[in-house]
């Protein structure tokens, strides 16, 4: 199985399609500023659940943010549990510079 991930940056998301099919089998909705990538929302259809399809959309993403120089804030737990799991990507993360004082 071999997945494809392109940009749509029109719709405001990475779409991943399966050997070449016509039918998206996934998506990564973001929204975009002149610093940040927020990954809000990731889905993949239940028939390609498991077979990659998720973590492909998610290296795609992060490989063309940081080739973007932006940061991403963990707002996505698809995108936040992968990046935990994948120590060179951690880099990544936005840090909020202000402290919340008890």
């Amino acid at each position: 199985m071999t997945v494809q991930v392109n940009s749509v940056p029109g719709a405001n998301r990475y779409e991943a399609r399966v050997d070449g099919a016509a039918r998206v089998a996934g998506v990564a909705e973001y929204i975009r500023t002149t610093t940040l990538v927020a990954f809000r929302h990731t889905e993949v259809a239940p028939e390609y659940a498991g077979g990659g399809v998720g973590s492909a959309l998610v290296r795609s993403a992060l490989d063309e943010t940081r080739a973007s120089g932006l940061l991403v804030p963990a707002a996505c737990p698809f995108f936040a549990g992968w990046i935990a799991r994948h120590p060179e990507y951690q880099d990544l993360l936005y840090q909020s510079r202000s402290k919340v004082s008890d």
